[in-house]
């Protein structure tokens, strides 16, 4: 019987990536106000690193659905940020930031930094709430202002944490990655795996 599992994001990306897997999610936006748990991360821990605070997202949002929701699933929340020499950059949003934002890393590296967290909200789960984080480093290629501006027309770069892809549009300036590919997509199969494991859930049933 396969295991259900359910994707707290609206991520294409994300979802493509589970699908590739032979995972088909059903899903399901949370809607949780980020600016505000950002912000209570920051007032309770101000010493919270990157890490923290994508883990502290896909936390709200994983456990937003399970409590909103009858899933009868394993809930998958997820979010990532792109940290460059201590700040944190999420989605760019407009496009005046987009290219102030490839100005930056045009010819440097960041890292990429992708929360996960799962709830076991099935009936008969262990009930169980567990999460992580994959921090993956990020070479970008020197581009001109011609090439970060066609970029930037796309609108690809709009949306997507740190403004980049290396599946899509963006592929092309991104030169290298140094560690999990799909945690720069967006969700770390091998860490998902991990964390499906401590809630006595093997990889392979999500797709029996």
């Amino acid at each position: 019987m396969t295991v259900p599992l359910l994707l707290a994001s609206q991520s294409p990306a994300r979802l493509a990536t589970l699908r590739a897997a032979g995972v088909e999610p059903d899903v399901i936006v949370s809607g949780v106000d980020e600016d505000a748990i950002l912000d209570k991360l920051r007032t309770e821990h101000p010493d919270a690193e990157p890490g923290d605070a994508v883990l502290a997202l896909a936390r709200a949002k994983a456990e937003h659905v399970a409590a909103e929701y009858e899933t009868n699933a394993i809930v998958l929340g997820c979010d990532s940020m792109l940290e460059i020499d201590g700040a944190i950059y999420g989605k760019p949003g407009d496009a005046e930031t987009a290219v102030a934002r490839w100005r930056t890393m045009r010819g440097r590296s960041g890292i990429l930094h992708s929360g996960h967290w799962l709830v076991d909200d099935r009936e008969d789960g262990t009930r169980g709430s567990v999460g992580s984080s994959s921090a993956t480093v990020v070479h970008f290629a020197k581009l001109t202002d011609d090439e970060i501006e066609a970029y930037v027309a796309t609108g690809e770069p709009l949306k997507v944490a740190g403004g980049f892809t290396v599946d899509g549009l963006g592929g092309p300036y991104v030169e290298r990655i140094d560690g999990d590919f799909h945690g720069v997509v967006g969700v770390s199969l091998p860490l998902l795996r991990t964390l499906l494991a401590e809630l006595s859930v093997p990889f392979h049933t999500l797709r029996e």
